[in-house]
């Protein structure tokens, strides 16, 4: 993937013709002009996030969509490297239910890895490729309060885990991110919340991407996975489906796994008024350009209507 992916970035468009470079240019027009001044939230995660081709792809596309008029927010996980930072302070990763069990310990390294390494590159990548981004985290501003979650045992409903400082959104309050995009900037967030203590709480990304969209009434919520998006049992990908439609694929088996947190977040924003929700394949080189300025699909849409 990475060759592909690095050769691509410096594909040479010499030999396409001018009136073909016109016409696929006057094509994001249509587009340019429906989305202008339109909120967008881009969950950041998956390949696109490890491969420095891809990040590159990723910060240019990000600052592009600045530059013709709408309103990129990103919102960003970090498993991969928690567990790299864990591993290096020979911290044993411990599960349940999927969930990491955060203990004080273990939310200090999800700050410093998150808050820290992770936003400062994305920052520095958005902003030599131009752009003005401000790294934030969910105490920013009082932006995200949140509360200790809840995890129900799957067999026993009335036994629950203790998994630490994960958290649950209590409440999320936009105006420090209004406030940067109305002066050209792009927010970089870090899912972390804070609770009625003043304790930090590590919240999925996918959560706070899509409450987040809820809240600043974004056009599109775009998350980036490691896959094609949604596919049907035979493989094939599925690129507009309805809310409906999504609840027949969870009741007949077809989605389940890695995707249900995503989808169960997009579900809930389409649901909550944002127009359209996009889960799309990171690992194709400017995938969300495609995605949002062309007709071409690069993954599933996810219709509100």
């Amino acid at each position: 993937m990475k060759n592909e992916a690095s050769s691509a970035h410096s594909t040479d468009v010499s030999h396409i013709a001018p009136r073909e470079k016109a016409e696929i240019l006057s094509q994001a027009l249509p587009y340019i002009r429906k989305f202008h001044g339109k909120t967008i939230v881009i969950k950041y995660g998956g390949n696109a996030m490890t491969d420095p081709a891809l990040q590159q792809d990723f910060a240019e596309d990000v600052v592009l969509l600045k530059l013709v008029g709408l309103n990129p927010v990103v919102v960003h996980g970090g498993g991969p490297q928690i567990e790299g930072a864990l591993t290096r302070l020979g911290k044993k990763g411990h599960f349940i239910q999927g969930m990491r069990v955060t203990d004080e310990e273990t939310m200090e390294v999800v700050e410093w890895v998150l808050a820290g390494q992770v936003q400062q590159d994305i920052v520095g990548l958005i902003n030599v490729a131009g752009g003005k981004a401000v790294g934030l985290t969910g105490r920013d501003g009082g932006m995200i309060r949140a509360k200790k979650l809840k995890m129900l045992d799957k067999d026993d409903p009335a036994k629950e885990h203790d998994i630490g400082q994960v958290g649950d959104i209590v409440s999320i309050d936009p105006s420090v991110v209004k406030a940067l995009q109305d002066d050209q900037f792009i927010p970089v967030i870090s899912p972390i919340g804070f609770g009625e203590h003043n304790e930090s709480y590590n919240i999925n990304a996918d959560v706070v991407a899509g409450k987040l969209a809820e809240i600043l009434k974004a056009e599109k919520l775009v998350l980036l996975t490691n896959t094609p998006g949604v596919l049907d049992k035979a493989g094939n990908l599925l690129t507009d489906l309805s809310a409906r439609e999504i609840d027949e694929l969870f009741a007949d088996g077809t989605l389940s796994g890695g995707m249900l947190p995503k989808i169960a977040s997009a579900l809930e924003a389409a649901r909550s008024g944002v127009n359209a929700v996009h889960i799309i394949d990171g690992r194709v080189p400017h995938a969300m350009l495609l995605e949002i300025l062309s007709d071409q699909a690069y993954g599933t849409m996810i219709r509100s209507h």
